[in-house]
């Protein structure tokens, strides 16, 4: 399979999306031992350790997280020690907007609202009923989460999560069953982008490879693959 090369803007931070995000503007969201780091438990799962970690620095992950807990290592392709269980192994891409759309539409935020602490109850309620990945109750303080509405229902969200140097990672992205068809996911994901690049920053997503319809979508929305990533996660000994 062929993947496009990005030739514009500074895409090394993308390499290592977690890492990058907590030795920066998510410091405060995460926990550091040497050269370990992981987020806050009810922030997210995700996990890094450098990518020639030896079994020091694992050790030091496994002191962070504590026995028998999972680490999410998202991209990392550090390989831990046998005593690691493992727990899941997944195939996806990582997509970067290259400044344009496809469509030739403007993104607007008609019908769109932004969310906050307020509505966890019914974000972690849609996340429950569509799966978009990983979705915890302070999830929601990386970054904006945008959602729609529909007859005070909230059936749509989408919003930021990694934050790389120069770069905003658009994730979460979901619709209810009875209201998919409706192009709610595409208004979410442009009124995202607008944000982000008002502010000077780049966004970039993360799909599974069997995902094909959201590819598509992307795709449309102005995304190219960047390159193909594992998504790796481990229970600790």
């Amino acid at each position: 399979m062929r993947y496009e090369a990005t030739l514009n803007g500074d895409t090394l931070a993308l390499d290592d999306p977690v890492g990058q995000s907590l030795s920066g503007g998510h410091a405060h969201l995460g926990r550091r031992l040497g050269r370990a780091a992981t987020y806050l438990p009810e922030v997210a799962t995700f996990s890094v350790v450098p990518p020639d970690a030896d079994e020091a620095q694992w050790a030091e992950l496994a002191r962070l997280l504590g026995p028998g807990q999972f680490a999410d290592m998202f991209s990392c392709p550090a390989v831990p020690p046998p005593d690691w269980e493992p727990v899941f192994v997944l195939e996806g891409r990582q997509m970067v907007w290259r400044g344009e759309s496809r469509s030739g539409e403007a993104p607007a935020e008609t019908g769109v609202v932004e969310l906050g602490p307020d509505h966890v109850p019914e974000m972690l309620d849609l996340v429950a009923r569509t799966r978009p990945g990983p979705f915890w109750p302070r999830t929601h303080e990386l970054g904006t989460y945008l959602g729609v509405r529909d007859r005070g229902v909230l059936v749509a969200m989408a919003g930021e999560r990694l934050r790389p140097p120069g770069w905003t990672e658009i994730s979460a992205v979901c619709t209810a069953p009875e209201a998919r068809g409706r192009g709610h996911a595409a208004r979410l994901v442009g009124a995202l982008a607008a944000r982000v690049t008002a502010r000077g920053e780049r966004p970039f997503l993360h799909v599974a490879e069997a995902n094909t319809r959201a590819t598509a979508l992307y795709e449309r929305l102005g995304f190219t693959t960047r390159r193909p990533v594992t998504f790796r996660g481990f229970r600790t000994p």
